[in-house]
């Protein structure tokens, strides 16, 4: 998974939730772009907020797929697999 693969996902339109999936088979929900931030010049790190006061900071080698909910994901070398 690249920074730009999840700012594509970040900024389609319509927008559509996905669901970060790690490595480790956590998954963490992105209901709306508002939830996650990657500082300006970031490559391998972003933060995804998950409730009024927390949020996760996420390294990027740790992200396996991003789930959209439709059966498919976004694998982390840009390839759609089912």
């Amino acid at each position: 998974m690249t920074i730009e693969q999840l700012r594509e996902a970040l900024i389609s339109k319509p927008f559509k939730p996905f669901e970060v999936c790690l490595s480790d088979g956590r998954q963490i929900r992105v209901p709306s772009p508002e939830f996650v931030w990657a500082v300006p010049g970031a490559v391998r790190t972003f933060v995804i907020g998950t409730s009024q006061e927390t949020y996760r900071i996420i390294d990027l080698l740790h992200v396996a797929s991003l789930d959209f909910g439709n059966g498919q994901a976004a694998a982390h070398n840009g390839k759609k697999k089912r």
